[in-house]
């Protein structure tokens, strides 16, 4: 039998109750790492975590407590954190500028960069590598998006507040390569719960993204963002720091 590449690894996937975290804690689970299924819902975390014999912790990213609360969990049932990605992030979309409120970009910042810095900060312990060796450190991935790159019509809040994330995992990748950390970035066109809702009501906005990209189909949270994301937390990616993989069928090809 092969080995799994992320056997006894232990991992911490954001907003895995669905989605794109989801596919990514579903991707882990298969590479045999230990995954900490963190959402705010629980019922989803819970049915999540018993599908992949991961553990489901109610977590709202956008409550310090809940953050430090996650880690020690996670460290209290697997010893460390080895892999930590910051999937969560919620938004108002479809909101133009003129009309968005402060309380859209607080949703977005809150919920975004400021809970993806405040994992980051309460791993870092866990994560800072014991010696020389490459493989020592941990992993961070981080979730940027299409929309922050390509500044979509609509989702001001959210690429404003995906960009902040993007400044956030150049630095951590400047900052912390000397203790073995590697921190790196996926930015993936899939069709989450959210964004159908969105674009059922917009169908013409997503056959105009379908046309940018020169693969037309959307991602699979799984097999193609999750794929990534295990080749980020994975040993042939630890001389690799401070990239973005845009799992996105090529559209940035064309931006």
């Amino acid at each position: 039998m092969t080995s799994r590449i992320l056997a006894n690894r232990a991992a911490i996937v954001t907003g895995a109750g669905q989605g794109v975290g989801e596919g990514i804690a579903r991707a882990l689970a298969a590479e045999g790492a230990h995954v900490v299924v963190a959402d705010i819902n629980p019922e989803r975390a819970d049915a999540v975590a018993a599908e992949i014999n991961g553990l489901a912790v109610h977590c709202d990213v956008t409550v310090e407590q809940d953050v430090a609360s996650t880690v020690a969990t996670t460290v209290k049932h697997f010893g460390t954190v080895d892999i930590l990605v910051n999937n969560a992030m919620a938004q108002r979309p479809g909101v133009p500028l003129q009309d968005m409120s402060s309380a859209d970009f607080d949703l977005a910042y809150g919920s975004g960069p400021v809970a993806t810095f405040l994992f980051m900060r309460e791993c870092f312990p866990y994560l800072r590598g014991t010696g020389t060796d490459d493989q020592s450190g941990g992993r961070i991935i981080n979730l940027r998006s299409g929309a922050e790159l390509q500044g979509l019509a609509g989702f001001g809040a959210y690429a404003a507040a995906k960009g902040a994330i993007a400044a956030l995992t150049r630095v951590a990748a400047r900052e912390w390569g000397v203790h073995g950390i590697t921190v790196n970035a996926v930015a993936p066109f899939v069709l989450t719960e959210q964004a159908e809702q969105y674009f059922a009501a917009h169908p013409d906005e997503l056959q105009g993204l379908l046309a940018q990209t020169s693969i037309p189909r959307t991602g699979n949270a799984q097999l193609d963002v999750g794929r990534a994301v295990v080749f980020l937390a994975g040993p042939d990616a630890s001389y690799l720091t401070g990239c973005t993989l845009p799992v996105d069928g090529g559209g940035l090809i064309f931006s």
